[in-house]
């Protein structure tokens, strides 16, 4: 493959109803009985697109999503040319949907297809997005079950969304509010919170959870670290997304105040003739170096302003990718 961007249909589908993103990385054995699945469940979907992005498997999930696709005009596939994480391989199926509702869910075979009719009836009554809730969750208790019960509970308080699973891929969305957002690192977690800017409706059910066959897990403790990062982003998100301003500008009060006691330090020692040769010259310093940080995070404050009202005009590099 071609460091350039590849864009081959090979499946041209008629219009469709829901489009089903699966986010896959070394899923061999898994891919087959999952699309055989989502083909018993899409009888009663209706009209539907199945994508399968590959996130830059070095197995043979690739050959097999090709036949697939070959097999049944539904499929497609978006495959990575490296490895880019779960976040932007979501994020290129949601630009590649053109159904007004989007499905999600994880290649390992533990989200069950058949919970997807589910899901859609709840979008049908007028919920803009339904998440599923891996209640009698199949995975080891120390290494998965237990953080994850932890960072639900954080996510929560900290964000106010009152959800017990945000780590569950199973999830239907409306397509319309997913083309107001765009979602990078880890973010997938977070997707709810993100999409509760625009103050939509969400519903949460239980779904069924089961333990893996095939493959290993692909994550672990080991994300604890970005993920923590991430969730500090996300909540200056939340907070200061229409006046980041504000956020800087509170950062900015304690060097402040550290400048001005400084002055006033120096003024006092100055006044009262106790102040040395050291002194005289240590404390101006200091009140200037505070001084010069508090305004360095007025003006990102400024800046940050800026880009939220102007948006979002990274020119990074398109990712690489090829259509199936």
């Amino acid at each position: 493959m071609s460091d350039a961007v590849t864009d081959v249909v090979l499946n041209e589908t008629k219009p469709v109803d829901v489009s089903i993103v699966i986010p896959v990385f070394n899923e061999e054995e898994n891919v087959p009985r999952l699309y055989e699945e989502l083909a018993r469940a899409a009888r009663e979907i209706g009209p539907c697109e199945i994508l399968f992005i590959d996130d830059g498997s070095t197995d043979g999930t690739v050959e097999a999503l090709r036949s697939i696709c070959r097999r049944d005009p539904r499929v497609k596939g978006v495959v990575f040319t490296r490895n880019e994480g779960q976040t932007a391989a979501l994020q290129a199926g949601f630009d590649h949907a053109k159904a007004p509702v989007v499905v999600t869910l994880d290649g390992d075979l533990q989200n069950d297809p058949a919970d997807i009719p589910r899901l859609l009836e709840l979008i049908d009554e007028g919920f803009d997005v339904v998440c599923g809730w891996r209640k009698k969750r199949q995975d080891k208790m120390l290494s998965r079950r237990l953080p994850s019960v932890a960072a639900n509970r954080l996510l929560g308080m900290l964000t106010g969304v009152d959800i017990h699973d945000h780590g569950c891929t199973l999830k239907a969305f409306r397509k319309e509010l997913l083309d107001q957002a765009r979602f990078y690192s880890e973010m997938h977690r977070f997707i709810l919170p993100i999409l509760l800017l625009s103050g939509c409706r969400y519903k949460e059910i239980e779904v069924n959870h089961r333990e893996r066959i095939y493959g290993v897990a692909k994550y672990g403790l080991s994300r604890v670290w970005k993920v923590s990062l991430d969730l500090l982003s996300l909540k200056m998100i939340l907070r200061f997304v229409s006046h980041p301003a504000a956020w800087f500008a509170v950062m900015s009060v304690p060097f402040g105040l550290g400048a001005l006691l400084a002055v006033v330090a120096s003024a006092v020692l100055y006044g009262v003739g106790a102040g040395d040769q050291g002194v005289s010259i240590v404390l101006p310093s200091i009140a200037v170096l505070l001084t010069f940080l508090s305004f360095h995070l007025l003006v990102i404050g400024f800046v940050a302003e800026l880009v939220v009202k102007v948006g979002d005009y990274r020119e990074s590099e398109p990712l690489k990718l090829e259509v199936l």
